[in-house]
């Protein structure tokens, strides 16, 4: 038997986004953001508040990078979705994570997280944010040949019922392979 329950906030898991720019005076500003997704194989969107700092960085540098949080770093993170940047400009400073500038796009490398897309901003759509992915890299710990070993990476995911987050990792099947058994 069905419930109702009173939340519109139901779609689980939602990633735990690091959303990484420059302010202007050259200092990195984070936020963590659990709203956006990929449009197509190289454009991604973020549904951001133009009232955030991270909305204003984007508009004025026109690149961003998207890292994925993980299990090792839930507590930055968090933080730097506590934290606002139009309060405090130092939040990496204070997180104690570093960052490397991106050669391919003007925003900040957050060295700590594993997996990091550089975006150049592209255009404005009525879902938020949308930028071109210009190059990704991964640490090496979290490669398995060419590819992401999601086990390893330990990718944390956001939980709206009871705002939580989760660690990501059992493989439990395999993606246009395990239905094909119930074709007719």
């Amino acid at each position: 038997m069905r419930k109702n329950i009173k939340t519109t906030d139901a779609i689980f898991p939602m990633p735990v986004l690091m959303i990484a720019t420059f302010n202007e005076d050259g200092s990195v500003n984070v936020m963590n953001a659990a709203w956006g997704m990929m449009l197509e194989s190289d454009e991604i969107v973020l549904n951001l508040s133009q009232t955030h700092k991270t909305f204003k960085n984007i508009m004025e540098r026109k690149a961003f990078t998207v890292s994925m949080a993980d299990a090792k770093h839930v507590k930055e993170a968090d933080f730097f979705g506590i934290e606002t940047g139009n309060r405090v400009s130092n939040k990496l400073q204070q997180s104690g994570l570093s960052f490397e500038k991106s050669t391919n796009v003007d925003a900040p490398i957050i060295n700590e997280f594993p997996i990091c897309l550089e975006c150049e901003f592209e255009r404005m759509s009525d879902c938020g944010v949308v930028g071109r992915v210009k190059n990704v890299s991964a640490d090496q710990s979290v490669l398995n040949g060419e590819s992401v070993d999601v086990e390893v990476l330990q990718a944390i995911a956001f939980d709206p019922f009871t705002h939580g987050y989760y660690k990501i990792g059992e493989r439990v099947g395999n993606a246009f392979k395990d239905g094909l058994e119930l074709r007719k």
